[in-house]
């Protein structure tokens, strides 16, 4: 009996591995491709990984060496002329201290308009051309000064007070100091904006008015 319980262990052993090697050669170029695909894909992903990184080197380079240029307008055009987010916010900044608020301007609307430009930093961009750029009427700037006050928008209340900024150089003095007001009791206003809105309530000979359930409301004092 152990003899033939050993024999019969042995060719159940010979047809596992017969069985194996047909699967081997009928499925292993799946098995192949898998590994290769497993390796390409680290190799692929540490290239892009290494060049992700180069890039990121080369563009702090060319913004440390356009920041040592003797004067605001060549640092203002070096910045311009090299890649990232960054160097065009410092670029636009550049050209504003060399006068050129042209310059300036289109830096930053450029900036606002890049579809690949996250929305947090085209709003911003947004909100620094409006501040700067005396040349957009006022019905543009109310267009776009009612997007960026949209709910959840980044700078809502920023793009709010700059409004009613618009309202008071209108004329409207009433419906500032309304707008003025709503900031003020505004949950997701700052405590800077809130005194700063605040000083411009009093300048415009009105009282401001903060609710005292918002968050730091009870240290709020206003300068007289």
């Amino acid at each position: 009996m152990s003899n033939t319980d050993g024999f019969i262990a042995e060719v159940e052993e010979e047809l596992r591995r017969d069985r194996f090697a047909a699967l081997l050669r009928r499925y292993g170029w799946i098995a192949a491709l898998a590994v290769i695909a497993l390796v390409g894909g680290t190799a692929w992903n540490e290239y892009r990984k290494a060049a992700i990184e180069t890039a990121a080197e080369a563009r702090g380079d060319a913004i440390n060496a356009a920041l040592t240029l003797p004067s605001a307008g060549a640092r203002a055009q070096a910045l311009a002329d090299a890649d990232g987010i960054l160097a065009a916010f410092l670029a636009a900044s550049e050209f504003q201290s060399a006068g050129d608020l042209d310059g300036a301007a289109d830096i930053l609307a450029a900036l606002a308009a890049d579809p690949d430009t996250p929305v947090l930093y085209r709003d911003l961009a947004q909100i620094k051309r409006l501040a700067i750029d005396t040349g957009t009427s006022p019905e543009e700037r109310a267009l776009v000064l009612s997007a960026l006050s949209a709910p959840g928008a980044p700078y809502r209340t920023v793009a709010e007070e700059m409004a009613a900024l618009d309202l008071i150089a209108a004329g409207e003095t009433e419906d500032a100091i309304a707008a003025l007001q709503s900031i003020l009791q505004d949950a997701e206003a700052s405590q800077v904006q809130r005194r700063r809105v605040s000083e411009v309530i009093i300048a415009l000979g009105g009282t401001p008015e903060l609710a005292s359930a918002l968050p730091g409301a009870s240290g709020f004092v206003p300068s007289e």
